[in-house]
Parts: structure tokens; C-alpha cells; sequence
């Protein structure tokens, strides 16, 4: 049985740095009396713990970048022309773009 990695432990401390002080908030406007607020930063707490899992699998793991930075992405073959020529003017996509299409 293999035990989570120290990427996925990564992404969790990144988490709970991110939101611990909500947490810390929320418990604050708790404990005063003020409920709507107090679970609404509890809410923004988890939804902040989430995020950087959320943010890493929306653009890929580590295996995607280094696939990506070795140029092994099957996207882009599946895009090239099929006689093998093509423009290098058509392949410059500015960086907006890409963000885009994901």
C-alpha cells in the first residue's frame, strides 16, 4: 500500500497556510456570537483548503509538466498537419490563448 506522496503533502500544507487564518477568523466571529459570519469564513476556509488541489489538477500534475517540458505532449501531434510541414507563424499561440482553451 503506497502512502500519499510529498507532492499531495505539499498541496495540503499549501492549503492549510492558505486557510488556517480563515479558519481562525471563523471560529473568532463564532465564539462572539456572530453565527452567519462565523460559517461563512468556515465555508471560505474549506473552499481555500481545496484550492490548490483544485489549481494543480486544473493545469496537470508533475508527470504533465515534465511531459510538456520534453515535448511528449499528444496534443500537439494531434494538431500537426498531416504531411509533416508546417508554419512556424501558425503554431505561435500567445499565452491567453492556451490559458484559454483549457
Amino acid at each position: 500500500m503506497r502512502g500519499p506522496g510529498i507532492f499531495w503533502m505539499l498541496q495540503t500544507a499549501a492549503g492549510f497556510a492558505i486557510s488556517g487564518p480563515i479558519f481562525v477568523v471563523g471560529i473568532g466571529f463564532l465564539r462572539s456570537g456572530d453565527y452567519v459570519a462565523g460559517i461563512g469564513f468556515l465555508a471560505l476556509g474549506v473552499a481555500t483548503l481545496y484550492f490548490p488541489t483544485y489549481l494543480v489538477n486544473r493545469i496537470g500534475g508533475p508527470r504533465t509538466w515534465i511531459r510538456r517540458r520534453l515535448g511528449g505532449d499528444d496534443e500537439a501531434s494531434e494538431n500537426a498537419p498531416p504531411d509533416g510541414e508546417s508554419d512556424h507563424e501558425s503554431e505561435r499561440v500567445p499565452v491567453l490563448d492556451r490559458l484559454r482553451d483549457r
